[in-house]
């Protein structure tokens, strides 16, 4: 595994944004960029995730204005036009922003979603028809098996869903455990906190009673690497990390009911 920058490319009349490139574990790079003017002076990371294999996959287009940027990261690791599978955590605009930009210029990639993403929103926002996903369904993409599950609601959007790649044990967790800040590509150090504190100032997830139930399902994934979309991703107990935020977003949704009836 190699965790330095391999490379750093600049958008054009963009000098503050640049695409960070680090592989995170075997033939998995994380596409970073890092925008200052969000939540200064911290600032946001937006990832972007290539995993190699016969058919190469991307998992989360990225934001529309962005794919200069991103695309050329990716041109750095393999030929665009390799580019199999494309796919992304739930509809929203730095999940998949480009997704017409990213057919364009790979002409055999295919969209891939859950039921519910495809029937409400991919259909029609995408060049292309999609492939959609059972929940549970295992794509071998050569070399690699990529599992989709659904999580509706979690953090948010009913059309939400992971991607788990079985062999490294890494769990693509999308918007889970979001973080400010400009760390290192893999850390050991504590995300859940960072998590927490961003959940202050965003308000992002959707609490209900499913919501540390599904996210404890996932850590009985018994992940080894947690690829989060904004923020740095995790190698520590990968597991566990979950089940903590899990809990965390457990005593919010007891406290907020209590206050609602006054108890």
């Amino acid at each position: 595994m190699a965790g330095a920058v391999v490379w750093t490319l600049r958008a054009p009349g963009r000098a503050a944004m640049e695409a960070r490139i680090d592989e995170i574990g075997d033939s998995t790079y994380r596409l970073s960029i890092h925008v200052p003017e969000i939540s200064p002076p911290a600032g946001f990371t937006f990832n972007h995730f290539l995993v190699l294999g016969e058919e190469p996959l991307l998992f989360h287009c990225g934001l529309r204005k962005m794919f200069p940027l991103v695309s050329a990261a990716v041109a750095r690791i393999i030929p665009i036009e390799r580019l199999h599978w494309i796919t992304f955590g739930h509809v929203e605009a730095d999940e998949c922003g480009s997704i017409d930009e990213w057919l364009a210029a790979a002409p055999r990639a295919q969209i891939a979603h859950g039921v519910v993403g495809c029937g409400v929103s991919i259909r029609d926002v995408a060049a292309r028809p999609p492939r959609v996903l059972a929940d549970g369904e295992v794509t071998d993409i050569g070399g690699k098996r990529i599992r989709y599950i659904d999580t509706p609601h979690v953090p948010h959007g009913w059309d939400a869903g992971v991607i788990f790649e079985e062999s490294t044990g890494t769990l693509f967790c999308g918007d889970l455990f979001t973080h400010l800040g400009d760390g290192p590509a893999l850390t050991e150090a504590d995300i859940v906190g960072p998590a927490m504190a961003a959940e202050d100032s965003f308000r992002f997830t959707s609490l209900g009673p499913t919501t540390a139930r599904t996210i404890r399902d996932l850590a009985d994934l018994a992940p080894r690497t947690l690829a989060v979309m904004h923020g740095s991703s995790f190698s520590g107990d990968a597991a566990a990390a979950p089940r903590s935020l899990a809990d965390h977003y457990e005593r919010r949704l007891r406290r907020a009911l209590a206050e609602q009836l006054g108890t």
